[in-house]
């Protein structure tokens, strides 16, 4: 079987509190849900019918069969979901504090099973015959994972586009600059590029949308993204820059937002959608999980992101 798309990256459980506006210490009852960006990005782009499956590890405990179960329920395929006999499945728990404070706590220790991907382990056939490969920040701060990311994206095929979604998080880095680093490293291999500001300017040391966005395309990229948050977002190719403005909703649950958007962004992509559709409809599927608790189990179907889109 031939797929549509192929992630690769973070997997784990996600346990979201029932109780908003509370301190993790003083919450009383959790959510259990499949988690992980790269995980998620797969179930969004499921949700609207492309073929998906996922590269990463677990423990073999559990929560690790739970996690590929999930994920089979959820539509995407399991098959290069491997375990690791001596780490424990990775789980995160979250603060929801609407509208803007969603503090995260990673429990990855001593190391989570997603950064142990080893290059031998790829089905190199598999990814180079993928229509889009996505690909995270995070795969690229430890080793082997690393070295394994860099073996996919050589051996992706002419003609394919891939992904780079540059998901900083400070809590697997040393500093900023061994990240900026890393990725400097890897633009100029990529076709598209997706972050928020804060993550572009970790990327290119830009803090302004526009000029981090030109300094994406300067890296090699065709195409950049630098998501706004509340200010929508700003799309950059060699026609110029399309702005795209927010979706209004009432905030639940900010987490799940931008792989909603990532799963979206990847349908519009395998469509052939022109980058202004891509970008209005990435956004409003961001928008609605915002609007709820959940992430995985969430993400919305294709009817209901049009349903939703802004009428102009």
């Amino acid at each position: 079987m031939s797929f549509e798309l192929i992630t690769m990256g973070r997997l784990g459980i996600d346990l979201y509190p029932l109780q908003s506006g509370v301190a993790l210490g003083s919450v009383t009852s959790f959510g259990r849900f499949l988690g992980g960006s790269a995980a998620n990005v797969a179930v969004a782009a499921a949700r609207h019918g492309r073929r998906t499956a996922l590269i990463s590890r677990t423990g073999a405990d559990d929560f690790g069969r739970f996690l590929r179960d999930e994920l089979e329920r959820l539509g995407v395929s399991s098959r290069f979901v491997s375990t690791v006999e001596w780490l424990p499945t990775p789980i995160t728990f979250c603060e929801i504090h609407p509208p803007d404070h969603f503090p995260i706590t990673f429990y990855r220790y001593p190391k989570a099973p997603d950064m142990e991907i080893e290059p031998d382990e790829l089905d190199e056939e598999a990814i180079a015959g993928a229509d889009l490969f996505w690909i995270t920040t995070t795969g690229l701060s430890q080793e082997p994972s690393r070295s394994a990311h860099h073996r996919a994206v050589e051996s992706r095929g002419e003609g394919r586009l891939t992904v780079l979604d540059l998901d900083y998080r400070e809590q697997f880095w040393s500093s900023a600059e061994e990240a900026r680093e890393e990725l400097a490293a890897v633009l100029p291999e990529v076709d598209i590029v997706v972050g928020n500001l804060a993550e572009c300017e970790v990327a290119v040391a830009e803090s302004d949308p526009e000029r981090a966005g030109w300094a994406l395309l300067d890296r090699g990229p065709t195409t950049a993204i630098v998501k706004l948050g509340p200010d929508g977002v700003l799309g950059f190719d060699s026609s110029g820059v399309v702005p795209v403005p927010p979706v209004e909703v009432e905030v639940v649950n900010g987490l799940g937002a931008g792989d909603a958007f990532g799963g979206a962004l990847c349908h519009g992509l395998l469509a052939g959608w022109v980058l202004g559709r891509t970008l209005e409809f990435a956004n409003t599927a961001g928008a609605i999980v915002a609007s709820r608790l959940e992430c995985s189990t969430a993400m919305p179907h294709t009817e209901e992101v049009i349903a939703a889109m802004p009428r102009r």
